[in-house]
């Protein structure tokens, strides 16, 4: 029985003038707004509970799982416990 390959992608954060930029293996990460447009303009944050934190989390979901559907499903529940702890 063939296992399935396991993807691991690396996921970098950090502040700059313009504000919090992330990045997954080097490329910017899509906001993914398409999706759902949580943060007004669709930034990134972390360390709090928000519409920043909220829009990380669905596109780290989003990219990560490749799952529209259950990127949109667990997005809040990530956010209060991985991207605003």
């Amino acid at each position: 029985m063939e296992q399935p390959t396991k993807t691991i992608r690396r996921y970098r954060g950090d502040r700059t003038q313009d504000g919090a930029e992330v990045w997954v293996d080097g490329t910017p990460l899509p906001s993914r707004t398409d999706l759902k447009k949580i943060s007004r303009d669709g930034l990134f944050e972390w360390s709090y509970e928000g519409a920043e934190p909220t829009q990380l989390a669905l596109a780290m979901l989003a990219n990560h799982l490749q799952d529209d559907t259950n990127a949109l499903f667990l997005h809040e529940t990530f956010m209060k416990r991985v991207v605003a702890y």
